[in-house]
Parts: structure tokens; sequence; C-alpha cells
């Protein structure tokens, strides 16, 4: 069982990584290993498994103990590996977290129950009994617009000081809310403060951020490490050309679609164009349609990193 700590904070670019199905409730685990090699091709800090982007809660806690295992039998050490355990029942939570340790995994990673609200006090306590339960160091994952409850900063303060609460991913894209958690980093400079929105990576980390959770990295992981890359040696007019570019994917795949789940489509679907998996969705969702991957297809294949 892992006994992974972190001492410091993670920083660099963790990609929230897809899941690669052949089937409703079958992963493809060919895909999966290209998925990984491409990634840490392109020099990726750390991976993501079984979040937004991978589409963890749609899929069976089965499957998920699989990816979980195929991961981090894949990886072998080479950078940590985050596992999602989200799930609207508890005890599933801290089964899948213990699953997650055994396979070597470097931490685990929960959100508010979305099923119903919660009010933080009851947030604080589960998030505490999540701690207890985990083998592995916990990180916090603040997405509003889906779960409906926020971590407010009164949530995040108390958070900072549980010894097994070791950071947090911050996809709100609120910059005054992220400004105010990386305040309260101070108190305990080894915790990690990840941002999601990947086009605002300059901006949180100018303001004591530690990298991003790029859900375009599955695609093209070289660009947004060369990112990070160039706002860490405040090589500022590479920053601007890279951060071009990022804003570029954004537009060509995030921004054109009504449906909530079309960023994750158009990624999965973009991974697909470069060859190495389907793009399958796990129910309730569908691949893009045909029209709609062509677009894809010809970003993909136009796009040019800047050199």
């Amino acid at each position: 069982m892992s006994t992974t700590t972190f001492p410091k904070p993670l920083c660099g670019i963790i990609p929230p990584m897809i899941t690669p199905l052949k089937a409703q409730d079958a992963l493809d685990p060919g895909a999966l290993e290209r998925v990984i090699e491409h990634l840490l091709a392109g020099g990726v800090h750390g991976l993501f498994a079984l979040g937004t982007t991978g589409e963890g809660p749609g899929l069976s806690d089965r499957l998920r103990r699989e990816v979980a295992e195929r991961t981090c039998r894949q990886v072998a050490g080479r950078v940590p590996v985050l596992v999602s355990i989200i799930h609207g029942a508890f005890v599933e939570s801290v089964n899948l977290g213990r699953h997650a340790a055994d396979c070597g995994a470097a931490a685990v990673v929960v959100c508010p129950p979305y099923a119903m609200r919660a009010v933080q006090a009851d947030l604080r306590d589960y998030l505490g009994h999540i701690a207890a339960a985990s083998p592995l160091p916990v990180f916090l994952y603040h997405v509003p617009p889906l779960t409906k409850t926020a971590f407010e900063l009164d949530t995040v303060d108390w958070a900072i000081d549980q010894p097994r609460i070791v950071g947090m991913k911050d996809s709100s894209g609120d910059l005054a809310y992220f400004g105010k958690v990386c305040g309260l980093l101070a108190r305990r400079p080894e915790w990690t403060l990840l941002a999601g929105p990947e086009e605002l990576l300059p901006e949180t980390i100018g303001l004591g951020g530690h990298g991003g959770v790029c859900g375009g990295a599955n695609i093209f992981p070289r660009l947004y490490v060369s990112l990070y890359e160039a706002i860490r040696d405040r090589n500022l007019p590479q920053v601007r050309e890279l951060q071009a570019k990022v804003l570029e994917v954004a537009e060509g795949l995030y921004r054109w679609g009504n449906h909530p789940a079309t960023g994750i489509k158009a990624i999965k679907c973009a991974v697909s164009c470069l060859g190495l998996c389907d793009d399958l969705m796990a129910e309730p969702f569908v691949r893009l349609a045909a029209s709609e991957r062509a677009r894809v297809e010809r970003f993909v294949a136009g796009f040019r990193v800047a050199a």
C-alpha cells in the first residue's frame, strides 16, 4: 500500500487523462497504453485519472478500478498518478481510494458530493472522514458548475490545516477566488494549488499557483508543458506566443458547441484523430456527429505548435 506524501507542491502540467473505451463498460487497454505514453513523451509532470475529462463519474466501479490499476502499472512511477474517487456513496469513494493506493497511486482526488448540495459544516466533516479513511493524501477538486457546491474559503482555510489534505484543483475560473486561496498558502508552503481552466495558466501561476490540469494536454502535451516552463522561466515573449496557441485550442475545440460536455467530446475526438483511441463516450453522452468530427479533424490536422 502506498505511503506517498507531498513534502513540496506538485508543480507543472497534470493532464486530466481521457478514458479510452471499446464498448460501454469496456476499457481499451492498448489505447490506454498509447494515450499514457503520448502524454509522458510530451513531458507532463503527472496524470489525473478518472476526473471529469476522464468521464469517471459515468464509469462503473469495476471499470474505475481497472483504469486505476492499468494506469499505475503503465506509468510505473515515472510521474505521480492522481486518481479521482468521486462517487455518490462515501464507502465506494473510500474503497476506490484504497484500491488506488494498492495500485501505487500518489494521491486521491475528491469533490463535494454531487447528488445533494452540502452545507460547509457537513462538507468539512465529509472531507475529514475521507482523509481519515484514505491511505493516500487527498486533493480537493473545486468544480462548482458541476457539483453545485463550492469549497468556500473558510473550508479551504480549514483544509490547509489537515495533514492528509495536500492540495486542490480549482476549476471555478474565478481569479479572485484563486488569488484568495493563494493567500492562504504561506501557512503551508508544501500545499499544491492547480488551475483547471488552461486559458488562465499564466494568470493563475502569476498569482501563486503551481500548474494546471489542462484538458488540451491530452492532445498537445508538449504545448502546455512548454507554456508552463516559459512561465516558470519568465520568458515573456515565449509565454505570449504559446498562450496564443493555447487560446487557439480553446477556440477551436471547446467553444463552438452548446452542450456542457462538448469540450470533453472534442478532446476525446481529437485524441482519436491522432490515432491513439476510439472516440466512444460513456453513457449518457455520445460521440460527436460526423460533421462535428470533421471540424475537429481539420483543426488537429492544421494546428501547428509554436517552435
